[in-house]
């Protein structure tokens, strides 16, 4: 019998995922107009993604144009980036918002890339707790006899195949948001 390894592959993409979504969100010193999408703000009573009030746009490399469709809303939005604490400026003006991004220091490229390091640790904790649910489901279907010990080992390898791959990948977007920060 062969192991169905589908869920797990797409656990792993999971994981993948997240490490790209939680990179694109953190600053760089480079507008992005992803580093806003963690950002809702509070309108006519309810939160919403600042992308659901207002157009945001890449206006030069250092700042990003935020125009709310209503024009009532600007002070909600710079409250709510500011709020945020996503080390950025706010400036308001007849047109709506611009988000500066700052200039980094040595000092804070350090600190950025230990949370590149962090977010990193978390998708291998993700893959790795993954990885141990298949190895236990493997296991326990080679003792109720539905696998035999040879498909066991294959299985096996191709579980670890899988996981060096992934762990690889998640490198490679380490690496490149390293490079990215550290200029």
């Amino acid at each position: 019998m062969q192991y169905n390894f589908s869920n797990f592959k797409i656990g792993l993409k999971k994981a993948e995922e997240f490490l790209g979504k939680e990179y694109s969100q953190l600053s760089t010193g480079r507008a992005s107009i992803m580093v806003l999408d963690g950002v809702s703000v509070e309108t006519y009573g309810a939160y919403q993604p600042i992308k659901n009030v207002a157009s945001i746009s890449v206006e030069d490399p250092k700042t990003l144009r935020v125009a709310p469709w209503d024009k009532n809303q600007v002070k909600a939005i710079e409250k709510a980036i500011n709020v945020a604490d996503l080390g950025l400026s706010v400036a308001t003006d007849e047109a709506g918002l611009r988000v500066i991004f700052p200039q980094l220091t040595t000092e804070t490229r350090q600190k950025l890339v230990k949370v590149l390091k962090e977010k990193l640790e978390e998708a291998r904790i993700t893959v790795r707790r993954e990885r141990g649910v298949v190895w236990d489901d493997i296991q326990a279907q080679e003792k109720s006899g539905k696998m035999t010990e040879d498909e066991k080992v294959r299985a096996k390898d191709e579980l670890q195949k899988a996981v060096d791959e992934i762990n690889k990948n998640l490198e490679t977007l380490f690496e490149k948001k390293e490079k990215e920060v550290l200029g």
